[in-house]
């Protein structure tokens, strides 16, 4: 009578446990909530962020000199102008409009 050697059944689920525990956690690393994926998406954003930061810091600093060439220690007088013209809709004698 020919007798084949196979391992217990045991050790198959053992070894099969433990493959579905490292396919779980190197799934959990690539796509988890903390992965590699995630990671790549909070950098990115990060960057895109910091770029709108950048826009915003340029034009509060914008603003910021518009802000002391108008005010009472500094006035610009083109400025002045320009900002009268805007608002109100001044124009001067000599100047024509078109629209």
């Amino acid at each position: 009578m020919l007798r084949r050697n196979r391992p217990p059944l045991g050790t198959v689920f053992y070894f099969l446990g433990a493959l579905m525990l490292g396919l779980y956690f190197t799934f959990a690393a690539v796509q988890g909530d903390y992965g590699l994926f995630k990671r790549i998406e909070f950098k990115a954003e990060g960057q895109a962020l910091e770029v709108e930061l950048a826009g915003l810091e340029a034009e509060v600093a914008r603003m910021e000199n518009l802000t002391t060439r108008l005010s009472d220690t500094y006035l610009d007088l083109d400025l002045l102008d320009e900002q009268a013209r805007d608002v109100l809709g001044l124009i001067r004698a000599d100047e024509i409009v078109i629209r």
